[in-house]
């Protein structure tokens, strides 16, 4: 069978998820068991795949779906625990003070609170944690979860210390007699060229992902403005390319100057350092202030479950004891993964393993107390006590957890096994390569000399199909530098492009869209999230293989520079609307 035909039946599972959850706008509990009957089919009658083998692959997904359910669960309990404790109050009273305009909340608390998280602890924790935070502040459950999962893409190749570029590109790359020749012939050592592809990825990331703060804010006014205008979203572009310039330039040169581990850590802690005083001030502020229609006006389909209550409590949190829950997070996030620190260790080495699972070679492996959403729980503990709670509070906010992530969990037990089915299918009495391989080799027949266009694009559907950046950069990196030396392009480019795509797909994939959705209380919506964030995705992409091509091939008259051109007419166009959209409110203003 032809390259050509086989990429169109790889394709098949992925259209699969598209046509039920995105198209149709099936719930995701309903449409990933048919996408995981139709991944398990294919894989049995044209891979081949032996029975044993897709169950052992699907036991793998449902223990990781467990483990995203953990994570859920910690971060809606944390949420829950503040809430039925009063902080919450405090934290909404907070947010106000600095700027009542949700644009700006949505920058500090999403862009760049969400990626220090994202560099602690991964796993797509951030939008975990912010997309009920923003809930908890009167963002409507939709909105808070698309842009939560918005900036699911620049941090994240550096999130969980560094995990995608470490052990993604590290193991992908890992020992391939290419990769080895190539290094010998450059001089270096594969610590070293690791390090080098860190550094190449955070300058990609630097570029694009500097304007992820403006297309947030315009993609929240767009799609739940009173108006439903970009414009209202671009008349922030002062704050919000600031925002994106003070993260970006640390995060770039942590990565090329100490390594992968701490770019998102350092450049969210530089932000919000220098972000939170800037927008207190004044400084680069929108002259208007911009909000939310009165929720009685809000669409149906915006609001979940998950209801926090304007009302006064009946005790009185301060604003560093409100926000004393969210440091521990972040310090017990770090402690736990730093590797000089002893707790890494101990907690790594707790280990639950499953080997020869149904007869084959797969072996399932846990880390029990490596989970975020363990710490999430460890400090929803320390709220009850330092917030002087009662145990009915608790109680409800227990309940109310379970509630929440027993809705989710119907859609990951299917959605997280479908992805393993489809990854493992390289076991089989075929001969074909595995199903995400043969995908993107189909891609790169088709691309040739223009690959460094197609490859963030391949590492994209990798994370959309695998829930990760780091099994996206595990599955494709040893391929996109087959690729690169095939064309003649620098190996260590390629893979950059690969991880960066690989980033990107986070904000579409299913599990995060799920976990994210669940902890905001909001279950069932999940393709009409998909299609939004589908447009910051494909700008990522597009974007980040453009300024790829043209660090290959340089300026000139080529499909790079045309690609970045394009880009860089619609965001000056873009600026330039929100300047006038924003001179003439405040025209509107004076005159009334």
């Amino acid at each position: 069978m032809g390259t050509g035909m086989l990429a169109l039946l790889a394709i098949v599972p992925i259209i699969s998820v598209f046509l039920f959850l995105v198209i149709l706008r099936w719930p995701a509990k309903r449409a990933m068991p048919i996408a995981l009957i139709v991944t398990a089919v294919m894989s049995s009658v044209v891979w081949q795949v032996p029975v044993n083998e897709i169950g052992a692959a699907a036991l793998k997904g449902v223990i990781s779906a467990l483990e995203v359910g953990v994570i859920v669960f910690g971060a809606i309990l944390l949420l829950n625990m503040l809430k039925e404790s009063g902080a919450v109050h405090t934290i909404r009273h907070g947010f106000t003070s600095i700027t009542p305009d949700r644009r700006i909340q949505a920058i500090i608390i999403c862009w760049l609170f969400g990626s220090f998280i994202e560099g602690a602890a991964g796993w797509g924790s951030p939008a975990a944690v912010v997309a009920p935070l923003l809930v908890a502040i009167g963002f409507p459950a939709m909105a808070a979860v698309m842009v939560a999962l918005i900036i699911q893409s620049t941090p994240v190749s550096f999130g969980a210390v560094g995990t995608p570029i470490l052990i993604g590109v590290g193991t992908g790359l890992k020992d391939a007699p290419l990769v080895n020749e190539h290094i010998a012939n450059l001089g270096v050592t594969y610590d070293q060229y690791l390090v080098g592809i860190g550094g190449q990825v955070a300058i990609f990331h630097g570029i694009v992902g500097t304007f992820i703060p403006l297309f947030l804010a315009a993609m929240l006014t767009k799609f739940f403005g009173p108006n439903k205008s970009f414009k209202e979203g671009l008349q922030v572009w002062k704050f919000a390319i600031f925002a994106g310039v003070v993260f970006a330039v640390p995060y770039a040169l942590v990565a090329n100057l100490l390594g992968p581990e701490f770019p998102s850590m350092i450049g969210g802690l530089v932000g919000l350092a220098i972000v939170i005083p800037a927008a207190k001030s004044g400084f680069l502020m929108p002259k208007t202030t911009w909000d939310f229609a009165p929720a009685s006006e809000w669409e149906k389909g915006w609001t979940g479950s998950l209801y926090i209550s304007n009302e006064k409590p009946r005790r009185s949190i301060s604003m560093i004891s409100a926000w004393m829950p969210y440091v521990l997070v972040a310090l017990f996030l770090v402690a736990t993964r730093v590797k000089f620190l002893p707790f890494a260790e101990w907690i790594q080495s707790v280990v639950i393993s499953i080997e020869n699972v149904f007869g084959t070679e797969m072996v399932i492996s846990s880390k029990p107390l490596n989970i975020p959403g363990v710490v999430f729980i460890a400090v929803a503990v320390i709220v009850f006590f330092m917030h002087k709670m009662k145990m009915n509070e608790a109680k409800k906010a227990v309940g109310d957890s379970f509630k929440t992530v027993s809705s989710a969990m119907a859609a990951l037990l299917f959605s997280v096994p479908m992805v393993q089915v489809f990854i493992n299918t390289g076991v089989n009495e075929s001969g074909f390569l595995s199903m995400p391989l043969v995908l993107a080799e189909g891609i790169s027949s088709v691309f040739g000399d223009n690959w460094p266009l197609a490859a963030p694009t391949v590492g994209a559907i990798g994370a959309f199909v695998a829930g990760s950046n780091t099994i996206s950069n595990m599955m494709f990196s040893l391929f996109q530098f087959g690729v690169a030396e095939n064309i003649g392009a620098v190996p260590a480019v390629i893979v950059a492009l690969q991880a960066i795509g690989g980033a990107a797909g986070n904000m579409i994939c299913v599990h995060n869209v799920v976990a994210a959705s669940a902890a905001a209380g909001l279950v069932g919506n999940e393709g009409t999230i998909i299609r939004k964030t589908l447009i910051p995705t494909a700008f990522y992409v597009i974007f980040g293989g453009g300024v790829g091509y043209i660090t290959l091939h340089g300026l000139g008259f080529n499909p790079g520079t045309i690609v970045v051109a394009l880009v860089a007419v619609a965001i000056v166009t873009a600026i330039i609307a929100g300047r006038k959209q924003e001179n003439a409110g405040q025209n509107i203003k004076k005159s009334a």
